[in-house]
């Protein structure tokens, strides 16, 4: 019995499918928040804990036509959506696997719409 604990850490330590199911999870979720964060650059709310973007006035007021509160939910959803990356990231660093980064991939230039923020492709 003395060897229980050992052997029980060692099989509820995860695997590497486990770590590729988790590196899935994270694309997905970096290109989430990617796609919610051109949203936000237009018609979220504009702040520090979502940059980027000046936010398009006329586009705003017309998506808010469909409900009062969208700049609040697009925000919001940006939000957990950065947050849902960076949890599923962190936890595959503090298990010794690789995060995963996207940043070679952004190659296109941002919109040309009003308010959002303008790059050549690089990284954020």
């Amino acid at each position: 019995m003395a060897n229980a604990p050992t052997a029980r850490a060692q099989q509820d330590a995860p695997t590497q499918g486990d770590f590729d199911i988790l590196r899935f999870l994270a694309a997905a979720e970096l290109i989430e928040a990617d796609l919610w964060r051109q949203y936000n650059e237009l018609a979220g709310i504009q702040d520090g804990e979502v940059p980027g973007g000046t936010g398009n006035p006329a586009y705003t007021n017309a998506i808010k036509v469909l409900d009062g509160d969208m700049d609040q939910y697009i925000h919001d959803n940006t939000d957990d959506e950065i947050t849902h990356a960076a949890f599923l990231n962190a936890y595959l660093t503090s298990k010794g696997a690789e995060p995963v980064n996207l940043d070679q991939f952004r190659t296109l230039p941002s919109s040309q719409a009003t308010g959002a923020r303008q790059s050549d492709g690089s990284p954020i």
